[in-house]
């Protein structure tokens, strides 16, 4: 039941929503809070949910249940022309017949505005948007880059409450993708309107979010600030989905955890007693000398990758003596970053440092 809802600071609230497409559930039950002039990521791999999340929001899917506020209005019932919402579809959806100045007049003309009022907003956005000069050549004639803008223009010119971006930067190569990603995030402060995005890209979305939540299988899995989801996930699959990390079984005994790697003290033990750990390969240390000492194992390089900036190795583990009877799983191979070393052997041997404040329990089933 949807009670007592919190308006404070939130301009969009979804509350319990869920969607069925015949037996197959798309949405489970999902709960959402994006404040007033925030840059908000939906972040899943391809099926999750987070298009049809979007869609609701937008007004063109009807949730099976569960309702949507846009500050503190229950807007579910409004069909997507009456809600402050405009969207920009990964496809960009221009028309083809018409030159960019009608694309971005388009629905301030469909809305009555006066000439003068078209003219002005149509001539703010495009400089905005550096497209000026551009008003009169047709869609097929500008660059990937420039139609991504374009159709930028044309949601912003309505001053919406809220803009929608339907993966707004899958067809761009590279290059463009980056100045892309940076004019989206100039362009949401300079505004300070409330951006929604969606994307199966962890970097695009750790990049440009305030927040973000992750999401699979029609649920959200974790929300928050993207340094706080990288370096704290709540659960394997946001662990593995946000980048490359050592996922350890373990098991806890009083102010320890016991891995296949061996001991280690953690700065905030699990509340399990049997589950996982996980730590980046960026926070993993690799030491000059055998220091000795809590957290440290010796391992080592089976492979190497050098990629400029880093150097990232792929280690065995020494082993840590004979197995043992209550906790049967080996360790994997680890995976490391290091920006200190830009050189390391195949073959040759390291030392490793775990930090505690770097270990994370995970709260999945136990393994």
């Amino acid at each position: 039941m949807i009670n007592q809802i919190d308006f404070v600071d939130c301009g969009l609230l979804v509350r319990e929503v869920s969607k069925n497409f015949g037996p197959t559930t798309v949405l489970n039950v999902v709960n959402l809070d994006v404040r007033q002039g925030e840059f908000f990521t939906l972040l899943g791999p391809s099926g999750c949910g987070k298009t049809t999340l979007l869609r609701i929001i937008a007004g063109l899917e009807l949730p099976d249940s569960g309702k949507v506020f846009l500050d503190g209005r229950d807007i579910t019932p409004l069909p997507a022309s009456k809600r402050q919402i405009n969207t920009v579809f990964q496809s960009y959806a221009l028309f083809p017949h018409l030159k960019i100045y009608e694309n971005v007049a388009f629905g301030l003309k469909a809305r009555r505005f006066s000439q003068k009022d078209v003219d002005d907003r149509v001539g703010r956005y495009l400089e905005m948007l550096s497209l000026g000069g551009l008003e009169h050549r047709y869609p097929h004639q500008l660059s990937g880059g420039q139609k991504q803008r374009v159709a930028l223009a044309r949601a912003l010119v309505n001053e919406p409450e809220v803009l929608l971006l339907d993966e707004p930067m899958s067809a761009l190569d590279a290059h463009l993708r980056a100045r892309v990603q940076a004019d989206l995030r100039r362009l949401q402060r300079e505004l300070g309107t409330t951006f929604i995005m969606v994307t199966h890209d962890q970097d695009e979305a750790m990049m440009i979010s305030d927040h973000l939540a992750v999401m699979n299988d029609g649920d959200v899995l974790q929300v928050g600030q993207p340094r706080d989801v990288y370096t704290k996930p709540t659960n394997q699959f946001v662990a593995e989905f946000l980048g490359a990390t050592n996922i350890l079984p373990a098991v806890r005994h009083g102010d320890r955890v016991m891995t296949g790697l061996g001991d280690f003290f953690m700065q905030h033990p699990p509340d399990w007693v049997k589950g996982r750990l996980t730590i980046r390969p960026e926070h993993i240390e690799v030491e000059n000398a055998d220091q000795g000492g809590a957290n440290r194992i010796k391992a080592q390089v089976c492979e190497t990758l050098y990629s400029g900036a880093a150097l990232d190795l792929l280690l065995e583990p020494e082993p840590v003596g004979d197995p043992n009877p209550d906790f049967p799983v080996r360790p994997g191979q680890v995976k490391v970053r290091t920006y200190t070393r830009d050189h390391i052997d195949r073959g040759e041997y390291v030392n490793l440092f775990f930090p505690p404040s770097h270990l994370v329990a995970l709260n999945d089933q136990p393994f």
